[in-house]
């Protein structure tokens, strides 16, 4: 299946390393990726130590990562993975899971998971999600992003231990005021056309924002930026 899309500002194939401990599972995504132009399957791990290992000697695009596996599981194998990377081009885990929990999604979400589904979604889902961590943005159904936001809404809610943090102050006020109504949008779950429309700019202008505004505050992608802007209380659940 031809596609246009590839790995973030480059012309080559989206790198994906499998991680998941059934094998027949890992054979499924593997037929389902291999016929896309733009995917190709580096590598495939039965459990997190090794998901951990071979990610850092293959540098995929996207870790493609279960929970439930022996040994180490994938919440850990994603703290292994994305922790200290502060390097560009560093591997985005997508979390794919047959579990419905809370407690799942926003232990991915502490772990650096830029990406979180469940495997009742379709084919086209999943390729999807994988085109758009590779691309540096970050993605989570709209069903779980109102999770996260109503978990803000609780008195002490957060999604980090020891519950929220001191703002700072030094990287909020280092964004420009477009920057933070960019921030405000995207924390709201809008897509760039969406901030594009409302801003009356263009969709390459939005991208350049949101760049931006993830390099000023030290964070990975559009996840992060929502988490961020809940916890230091840039928007408010309901305001």
């Amino acid at each position: 299946m031809s596609a246009d899309h590839g790995a973030a500002g480059t012309d080559r194939p989206i790198r994906v390393l499998l991680a998941d401990d059934q094998h027949l599972v890992r054979t499924g995504f593997r037929v389902i990726l291999e016929v896309e132009d733009d995917i190709e399957v580096v590598g495939e791990a039965a459990d997190g130590e090794r998901a951990a290992g071979m990610a850092r000697a293959l540098r995929p695009d996207v870790v493609l990562m279960d929970v439930e596996m022996p040994g180490v599981d994938g919440l850990e194998a994603t703290r292994r993975i994305t922790a200290g990377d502060d390097v560009p081009g560093g591997p985005a885990v997508l979390i794919l899971t047959t579990f419905d929990r809370d407690d799942y999604l926003f232990a991915a979400l502490r772990a650096g998971a830029s990406g979180f589904l469940l495997k009742n979604g379709t084919p086209e889902d999943l390729i999807e999600a994988i085109r758009v961590l590779a691309r540096g943005d970050g993605l989570l159904a709209p069903e779980l992003t109102r999770r996260v936001i109503a978990t803000f809404a609780r008195p002490g809610g957060s999604v980090t231990p020891g519950g929220p943090r001191t703002a700072p102050e030094a990287a909020l006020r280092d964004l420009t005021p477009r920057e933070r109504e960019v921030l405000v949008l995207v924390a709201g779950g809008a897509s760039n056309g969406e901030i594009a429309a409302a801003l009356h700019l263009g969709e390459a202008t939005v991208k350049t924002h949101v760049s931006r505004v993830l390099a000023k505050l030290g964070l990975r992608d559009r996840v992060q930026a929502v988490v961020f802007a809940y916890e230091h209380g840039v928007v408010r659940p309901g305001g």
